[in-house]
């Protein structure tokens, strides 16, 4: 995630209520991927409500929640029959463990998650969050090749920007050096390869034709286990469209061709929809909408929409099948995965997906949301509008012709300093980034449509112009 500054203040003088809590937020909270001293003279904003799309802070300053959150609040903000299954459970049971024991809301969960996953990936592992995922799904790839008589299999190939989470070997997997350094030495075995940022495919030295970049691509990942060696890898993981770089999507054929490598080598293939899964493109996974099977799913934010900490590792058949020998067991866990209102409000937040019809309504209005935002390429600032479903970067460049990006000062001002105050001034919640080019990322609620998508262009609109006259 990008480095937070000062997200501006409210039009509005800020009231007594909102200043306490911005000094007691100063005092003892510590945000996350936050430069803390930005904020010694700085009001902390405190977001206290939201409705739909949109969300209050504590001095009325409302905005368009153009982010979902993080990528999380698929079904939108403030629905009372969510908030009611969570009270409900709550009071019926607030907690217990599945370790060796089960609860209705957990074993409906992972029924339900089981019908929804394609092929023969019908084993549930609950975990509290997407990087809990990820790392429980390097562990079990590692022991299964264990139980399975392969020992030197536990590297893992990932691609160069992508983001898979924050735990230590969840950080080894992840394409980005500067959020890596400060916590080295990590777990030993991760391996990158290029992106699918078909814009930037020149610089890369591949092919710029969608259908031959795809093949590239992939074959890049055939090199580097051919490479490290095919029995000393594990898995690859990859995101069906690659958040950290600015919504990269798949080129044609590109996942056809990694199944087929990954098959070849006795490789697992690991789809992180974390971002990408619970409608974000229409599908429940969103594997099926880009037509490939993984070994292992891994998932989490849209699950709940936000109401419950929650997230998933999804097997195959195959993977689960050496553990149900013997006295065999997967040492790993999380005391609250799995928690029950958590799994009890994500069964009713997929009864609403289904009742609300929100993978169909993302499929509907994709090319509009699309379309609208192409609107900002005769911007000069403006270099690439790419995305698909209701995740959607913007990339900025400093010569459109040249394609020419900017450069670490200009990025600092831009992206750090100025666009985030300057949007949410403007009435948008979005996402200023720049691991990889600098890109400002939309991801709207599933609930949003085209008046919610020319709100968000229109800020953006007025927002990059004002950019324009900083640089």
């Amino acid at each position: 995630m990008t480095v937070t500054e000062q997200p501006g203040a409210a039009s509005a003088p800020a009231s007594g209520r909102s200043q306490r809590l911005s000094q007691t937020a100063r005092d003892h909270l510590w945000m996350h991927f936050t430069r803390m001293g930005a904020y010694r003279d700085k009001a902390v904003p405190v977001i206290e409500r939201g409705q739909g799309c949109r969300l209050w802070d504590t001095d009325g300053h409302e905005v368009l929640d153009g982010l979902s959150g993080l990528f999380v609040v698929q079904a939108g903000h403030g629905r009372e029959e969510l908030a009611e299954v969570v009270a409900e459970q709550a009071r019926k049971l607030a907690f217990f463990p599945v370790w060796g024991y089960a609860t209705e809301p957990a074993v409906e969960l992972a029924a339900r998650l089981a019908g929804y996953a394609p092929g023969d990936l019908n084993r549930v592992f609950f975990t509290t969050g997407g990087g809990e995922a990820v790392e429980s799904a390097w562990k079990v790839a590692k022991q299964y090749f264990k139980l399975t008589g392969k020992p030197m299999k536990h590297k893992v190939i990932s691609r160069m920007t992508a983001y898979h989470g924050t735990p230590q070997g969840a950080l080894a997997i992840t394409g980005l050096p500067p959020m890596k350094q400060a916590f080295e030495p990590l777990v030993p075995g991760g391996f990158r390869v290029p992106n699918t940022n078909v814009y930037r495919a020149e610089r890369m030295g591949a092919p710029t034709d969608p259908v031959e970049f795809g093949r590239w691509a992939a074959d890049r990942i055939e090199e580097a286990i051919l490479f490290e060696g095919p029995e000393t890898v594990a898995a690859v993981f990859l995101e069906p469209v690659q958040n950290s770089g600015g919504c990269l999507t798949p080129p044609p054929g590109y996942f056809q061709r990694v199944r087929e490598i990954c098959d070849r080598h006795d490789v697992l293939l690991v789809s992180d929809e974390v971002i990408c899964g619970f409608g974000r493109h229409g599908t429940m996974f969103a594997c099926e909408k880009f037509g490939y099977q993984p070994d292992v799913i891994t998932c989490a934010k849209g699950m709940s929409s936000g109401y419950g900490p929650i997230g998933a590792m999804i097997t195959t058949d195959r993977v689960m099948e050496p553990f149900l020998e013997g006295s065999t067991w997967f040492p790993h866990g999380y005391t609250f995965a799995g928690h029950p209102v958590s799994a009890a409000v994500s069964l009713a937040n997929l009864d609403l997906f289904e009742r609300e019809g929100l993978n169909q309504r993302v499929l509907d209005n994709e090319a509009a949301l699309g379309a609208t935002l192409r609107r900002l390429l005769d911007l000069d600032i403006v270099g690439d509008v790419r995305g698909d479903g209701y995740f959607w970067a913007v990339e900025l460049v400093k010569d459109r012709a040249t394609k020419e990006t900017f450069g670490p000062a200009e990025r600092e001002l831009l992206v750090k300093q100025f666009l985030p105050g300057a949007l949410f001034r403007n009435g948008l919640y979005a996402r200023p980034d720049d691991r990889g080019e600098p890109v400002v990322q939309v991801a709207p609620p599933l609930t949003a449509g085209q008046a919610e998508f020319d709100e968000m262009e229109s800020v953006l609109r007025t927002t990059l112009q004002e950019a324009m006259t900083l640089l």
